[in-house]
Formats: structure tokens, sequence, C-alpha cells
């Protein structure tokens, strides 16, 4: 049986095919049916004075349906002082755009619009704000994009040959997710199309880059061709991060993957009592063939494993377990991740399909603990860049991060008990400074550790 469109959808298609009549030459300029009061043309954005390099960012995920009571992006700009106060220094937005209603699931990734910011969400005005007041606290904005699939009533799905379909002709769903289509990268009218509406964030809102969804499911060759395009149309340097393993998006232009391997490692060290090391071994596949200034991101919690699988004091036995895995996972090398709620250690699941607004007064200790992790991961080359010497243990994660004259010594107890640790020849009856505490620390033959604490030592 026929669906009937909606409103929205049929203004869409009618704008579209008026829009693609047109000479190219044709000076008129032709309004898209945002729902925008304001052109690109008179927006006068504030410059991002720097963006981080690679090894420094601290990226920071905002599930608009979950930071504030109002659940838009205004509720984001008034907390952004917050996030800089954290010591993040790159906002990431899941997506922002209208959610498809046909087959819909109220999924953000389910996306209906691509030019467009979704009501819920507030105005094109409104992102352009907060763009600006994080450019002006020194913080980098990017967006989640979709690009395998579309919603079922995004205009693009009258243009069949845009999409992969079967061998009757009919469209078919995006890696089993029915709400979605999957798009054909084989045609290049839809890759120009899919540049085309990354290029208008770039313009309409000055935004600093984008986070891609799902970036292995789409081809190599689109991913070099489109962040070459961005990259070179404007003056400015560009931020962009890849949910994906493929190594190859590293050569396409991508600055950061995602470290799925060091996130499951961690999880099975602390709940399944698998062995410290396990943690190098994962660390080390992640970075084999990574190009120099390119870096794996690392976890212990995001919008997905958040909502299907749980909580950080869930996954970890407890808050201190999930403290000593970031810190295991974050000091060991690459790039930290914090999504929304981890700083205040929020034990409750956070939906991204509905509004689950957070309760920013629980835990303040917590959010003072990653303050401090984040300012002596900033304030030292060696956490960030220098090179990792391991130590052996089945209980303890025990490392160091050396660049010149600085050696930081790292050592979590990633069990829920007391432990001694011995200590390597080099390191006995040494003098240390312990970096959360700034407190002088005389090492002997063994460190005793309490159930998950860890120690920071330079």
């Amino acid at each position: 049986m026929k669906k009937l469109m909606s409103i929205h959808t049929i203004i869409l298609i009618l704008w579209t095919m008026f829009a693609t009549s047109c000479d190219k030459d044709d000076p008129m300029v032709i309004k898209p049916p945002h729902g925008e009061d304001d052109e690109p043309a008179s927006y006068q954005p504030v410059p991002l004075q720097k963006l981080p390099e690679t090894s420094d960012v601290v990226m920071y995920e905002v599930n608009l349906r979950a930071f504030s009571n109002e659940g838009t992006l205004d509720g984001v700009s008034k907390r952004l002082d917050s996030i800089k106060a954290l010591g993040a220094n790159v906002v990431w937005l899941m997506p922002i755009h209208p959610i498809g209603e046909e087959k819909g699931v109220g999924s953000p990734y389910c996306i209906r619009d691509y030019k467009a910011v979704n009501p819920e969400f507030g105005k094109l005005t409104d992102l352009r704000e907060l763009v600006d007041k994080a450019h002006t606290l020194g913080l980098a904005v990017i967006l989640d994009w979709v690009g395998n699939h579309t919603a079922w009533d995004h205009p693009w799905i009258n243009n069949i040959g845009w999409y992969t379909t079967d061998a009757s002709g009919n469209i078919v769903e995006a890696n089993g997710w029915t709400d979605v289509a999957d798009l054909n990268f084989n045609n290049h009218d839809m890759r120009a199309a899919m540049t085309d509406a990354m290029q208008y964030w770039l313009d309409s809102a000055n935004v600093d880059g984008f986070r891609c969804d799902y970036a292995d499911g789409v081809p190599v060759d689109f991913w070099t061709n489109a962040l070459t395009s961005l990259r070179g149309s404007v003056d400015r340097q560009l931020l962009f991060f890849a949910e994906g393993t493929r190594k190859e998006n590293f050569s396409a232009g991508f600055d950061l993957n995602f470290g799925w391997s060091v996130y499951g490692s961690i999880k099975g060290i602390i709940a399944e009592n698998k062995a410290a090391s396990g943690l190098f071994s994962a660390h080390e596949r992640d970075y084999q063939s990574v190009p120099t200034g390119k870096h794996m991101l690392h976890f212990i919690t995001n919008h997905d494993d958040n909502a299907w699988d749980n909580t950080p004091d869930k996954l970890f036995l407890s808050q201190r377990g999930a403290m000593a895995a970031f810190v295991s996972s974050t000091f060991v090398g690459g790039v930290p991740l914090l999504y929304n709620g981890q700083e205040i250690g929020y034990p409750y699941k956070l939906s991204f399909f509905t509004k689950t607004p957070i309760n920013w007064s629980l835990n303040p200790g917590i959010t003072t603990e990653y303050k401090k992790l984040l300012q002596i991961r900033h304030e030292s080359e060696a956490i960030r860049k220098g090179t990792l010497k391991q130590f052996t243990s089945t209980d303890v994660v025990a490392f160091q991060r050396i660049a010149g004259d600085e050696t930081v010594l790292v050592l979590v107890n990633v069990r829920n008990r007391q432990l001694d640790f011995p200590l390597p020849d080099d390191l006995k009856q040494t003098v240390w400074v312990n970096q959360m505490s700034r407190s002088e620390v005389q090492l002997g033959s063994e460190v005793q550790l309490a159930p998950f604490e860890y120690l920071i030592l330079r």
C-alpha cells in the first residue's frame, strides 16, 4: 500500500526539482526550505584561533537529548564553560538534523535532511551561536555526519539510482537497520550531493570538521575525495574523526579512528579478570601502520556503549573501577573521549532516542578528579607524545611514558582488592612527584595499591 508523503517531504521534493531546473548562471538566490530566516552570506563567524594538534585533542561527546533540560543547542551553549573547565578542547555534537518519520524509531542517525537543523534542537542561528561561543572559549566543534544511509523520507529517496537496490529494484535497508535506506556510492551524483551537504555546514555554521558515523561502511575513495575537497575549500584547519577501525581511513584524510581494541581490552581486564598486559597488546594492534600525527581515540563509554551496554560504573564494577579504566586507557596512549555525564559518574543509561536529561549535581568529587587527570595530560609531553615502556604484570597496568628528560610512571591496580606491586630494579629507591597530590613520593622495592587505586608519578 502506498504511503502518503508528509507536507515537509512534498515541499522538499518540489524545491529540489525547481532548484535543479534553474540555469547555473542564473543570479537569482533561492532559499532552501529549511525554515531558516538568515543566509550564510550574511553570517560573520567567530574564528577558532587554533585547532589543537591531533595528539593534544580531548574529545567531548554531546548527546543533545541528555545534555540539558531543554534538550537543545542553546542548552549546550549555556554549559560550554563546564566543558572548557573540564579540560576538553573539541566538542562532538551528535546528529543535529531532522529525523526520519517513515519507518522511523526516533534515532538521530536516521537523517531526513542533510542541510537542516532539527526543530527539536533549535535553528541554524542557534548552532552558529554555539559554535561562536565555543570558538571564543577555544573549543572546536565537530558535527556527527551520517554518510552511509538516509531516512526513507529523505528527498533523495526519489533518485532510485542513489540507493542500493535488490534484484527487483527495491531500495534496501542499511546494515540491518530497518529505519534507514542504504546509499549507493557507485552513483557519482549522490557522491557530489553528499560532499556538497558537508560543505554546507563548513560555510553556514563555521564548524571545525566531522565525526563520520559508520565510516568503514563508506568506500575509502569517497572519503579521500570528499575530505580533500573540504580541506581545500576553507582557509582553516579541519578535524575528521572516523567511527571505524579501517587503517585506510587515515590515508583517506581522517585524523582519528575509533579505538575499540583498547576499550574491549580494559573491559576484559577489569570485568573478566584478564591479564593487565593485554592492554598493551591491544594498544600495539591499534597503532600498527598508523601514520605519524594520526591517532586512535580511546574511551570507556560513548552514546552506543552507554545506551546498549551499560554505564561505566557497571561495566567496570564500580566508580573506582571506571576511573582505573579511564586512567589505563587514556594514559597508555591515544586521544581521550569523554561522553556527557561521565565526568560526574552518572549511574543511569542515557537514551539518544528520547530526552533523558542529566542531573549535573551528582558527584562533584569525580568531576574534580577528571579535571586533574586531564590537566596532567595537558601539561605532560611525555603522556601525550612520549614513547611507551611497559612492565609485565597480571594485576597492575604498569608503564612509563618518556619524552626527552621527562618520565611519567603510571601504576593502576585493575583489581578490586589490595595489591603489592614489586618494582623493577631500575625503579627501586627512586624519588618522584605524585601528579594528583603534587607531593613527593619515595619508592622502595614495592608499591602497595588499594583496590582500583592508581598512581601517576613524574
